[in-house]
């Protein structure tokens, strides 16, 4: 039931403490949620020993924000600008069961060379027991409308990979950027990762259920948030990115909300949101 200013890796950050002792720490620098603790359990995010917390570089892991474009989907560097910038503290607010933060970040010069439009991006980060919201929202402030692609990037943290197991995506349609950005069709009851795996799912109504052992995560996506990203680098991957360890791949599974098959457009005055709610489980067995 706090909200404090602390220091994470040398980068300004909030933690967020509710009574119950659930946590999660989000850094003012790319808006990122770093941390996760549910009440009673342990860490729920994954987070790159290698992350480079420079103040330049994104950070890998965690829950990056990916706005105004996700991925390589366009002009703009990869998974946008966003999550390289500062944003500010707007609003706090925590009681006994929750403790809630919104930040905030205009565009300005810098990032009208970019992408020259006038915009508010709004993350809100909730903790409350076993759960975790966050939800980001765009307004155009500008005269002219506006197209994006967006995504919370999450880096969910499991014990061990190939023992994962993902539910919920059975019958969907899905972009298999793994393999020449192939449309397939997922015709299996869950989804085990044995090999790369950079999945787009279209249109997921339903909600998902990550298993790791005794633990599981629910994940749910609400407003403008219609597809599932599913990303693992594998081991040949890996090594070529160097802010993560040979071996790491094993102990992440990124699960994202995204909005990435349909572009969105925002006219003048108008606002977009969208939502990932985690929810952790154990069980006793």
């Amino acid at each position: 039931m706090s909200i404090q200013s602390v220091k994470f890796q040398g980068l300004d950050a909030l933690q967020l403490r509710t009574a119950d002792g659930a946590s999660a720490i989000v850094s003012l620098y790319g808006a990122q949620v770093l941390s996760w603790v549910p009440a009673g359990g342990d860490e729920r995010l994954f987070l790159s020993e290698l992350a480079r917390f420079d103040g330049r570089s994104p950070i890998r892991g965690g829950i990056p924000v990916c706005f105004p474009q996700f991925s390589q989907l366009g002009s703009l560097p990869k998974h946008g600008f966003v999550r390289t910038r500062v944003w500010r503290l707007a609003q706090q607010q925590s009681d006994d069961d929750h403790a809630m933060v919104t930040l905030e970040l205009d565009d300005d010069e810098e990032t009208r060379k970019l992408w020259p439009y006038a915009f508010k991006a709004e993350l809100t980060l909730l903790v409350s027991g076993d759960r975790l919201d966050v939800e980001l929202g765009v307004l155009n402030t500008g005269d002219a409308p506006f197209t994006f692609t967006a995504a919370l990037h999450s880096y969910l943290r499991v014990r061990e990979v190939e023992e994962a197991v993902l539910e919920g995506l059975y019958g969907h349609e899905y972009r298999d950027a793994a393999d020449g950005d192939a449309i397939k069709q997922d015709n299996k009851p869950d989804l085990r990762v044995d090999d790369e795996v950079d999945r787009v799912y279209h249109d997921v109504k339903r909600p998902l259920l990550l298993r790791d052992g005794k633990r599981s995560v629910g994940i749910n996506n609400d407003g403008g948030f219609p597809d599932v990203v599913v990303w693992n680098p594998w081991e040949h991957l890996t090594k070529t990115l160097s802010d993560m360890a040979p071996t790491a791949f094993r102990r992440m599974l990124c699960i994202e909300a995204a909005a990435a098959r349909n572009p969105v457009t925002v006219e003048p005055g108008g606002e977009w949101w969208g939502r990932q709610t985690l929810v952790a489980m154990q069980s006793e067995d």
